[in-house]
């Protein structure tokens, strides 16, 4: 297990509403998902201090686990924040790596592009480092969608037609699971059209 121990200080609940989303914490690896007691992992309030009502605050965890957690009680590991002037030290545990969830698109791919793809991969990460956890492949068409945005609809049915923006141009299959959408919009996928310009010429 790879750890570092670093300067740090005990924030009471107070502190923790004056944070961000952006402030990076760090709270007790003792989890449903870790089960490391003693040790600590750095995380992320999942919305700003000021909103929260109550004790209780939720973080995520740089491994995506959310947590709860109550900084004022004093039977709890409680949230840290890094300082060199801090009245203690915590032992943080470090990440291994990131195992990455993507829909990767080869062109042409065969075998052996798959093969020299990985050797790439391992050549430059070192050999026996990458694994291989899970592989599907599928051949996808050669067509090319317009990705976009449309408001859904609120109210009355029949009035204005929804606004709608494009995200994207892609060859199929889509990103438009990984496009992260605006509040109140929805992905619409449409065979792509190209612009023709019919303005006459002089």
């Amino acid at each position: 297990m790879n750890t570092e121990k670093i300067a740090a200080r005990r924030l009471s609940l107070e502190e923790v509403t004056k944070l961000g989303v952006k402030d990076r914490l760090f709270v007790s690896a003792d989890t449903a998902e870790l089960k490391i007691p003693g040790c600590y992992v750095p995380a992320f309030l999942t919305r700003s201090g000021e909103d929260f009502e109550g004790g209780s605050v939720t973080v995520r965890t740089v491994f995506q686990e959310e947590v709860s957690c109550l900084p004022d009680d004093a039977d709890e590991a409680g949230i840290y924040l890094a300082d060199e002037k801090g009245s203690g030290t915590i032992e943080v545990l470090q990440s291994a790596g990131v195992v990455l969830d993507l829909a990767l698109f080869v062109p042409g791919g065969d075998k052996g592009a798959l093969t020299a793809l990985y050797a790439a991969v391992r050549q430059a990460f070192g050999a026996d480092v990458v694994q291989i956890w899970r592989q599907a492949l599928k051949e996808v068409p050669d067509v090319k969608v317009d990705i976009f945005e449309e408001q859904i609809p609120r109210g009355r049915k029949g009035g204005d037609s929804p606004k709608r923006d494009r995200r994207a141009i892609d060859t199929y299959p889509t990103r438009a699971d990984f496009i992260e959408f605006s509040a109140g919009w929805k992905p619409v996928v449409e065979l792509h059209k190209p612009v023709v310009d019919d303005t006459p010429t002089i």
